[in-house]
């Protein structure tokens, strides 16, 4: 199956399942993160990003558009582009070089780069879903179909 549901009850579950999907991470992975505001895109890319062993802040990049992390053996780059006015701007910034076979990338709101950014290799939707959250971990990709497939 290259589709999982979870239901998170609360922002630490949110957390507590990034931290568990990066355990899994194998190969480079794009994983496009979709949701409403405040649906917990930022809450989980913070459990992901510890989970890898980040022990410091986990900041969202909302005007920075991208945040890096040096962590052994993987580069890890946590985007933002709510912000972004045109998937053009993307380019401006050397897109193209955070997508190397040592990256994870956690991109929120991939829509709006929607022409510029490579195909995601797992989309993950957060929705309401009464007082909680439901999560849908979907693989794309071949890689992404494996890294599904392990959780």
């Amino acid at each position: 199956m290259h589709e999982k549901h979870y239901q998170l009850a609360d922002e630490a579950a949110t957390e507590a399942l990034g931290s568990e999907l990066s355990k899994h991470c194998e190969s480079a992975l794009l994983i496009a993160l979709e949701g409403e505001l405040g649906m917990g895109k930022t809450t989980f890319s913070r459990g992901f990003i510890r989970g890898l062993g980040h022990s410091g802040t986990v900041k969202s990049p909302t005007y920075a558009l991208v945040e890096p992390y040096e962590l052994a053996p993987w580069r890890v780059f946590h985007f933002d582009l709510y912000r972004l006015h045109d998937p053009e701007e993307l380019e401006f910034m050397g897109i193209r070089d955070y997508f190397a076979e040592d990256c994870l990338c956690l991109v929120e709101w991939p829509q709006r780069g929607e022409g510029i950014l490579p195909p995601a290799d797992v989309n993950i939707i957060i929705e309401a879903e009464g007082a909680g959250r439901r999560a849908r971990v979907t693989g794309l990709t071949e890689n992404g179909r494996k890294f599904v497939q392990k959780l």
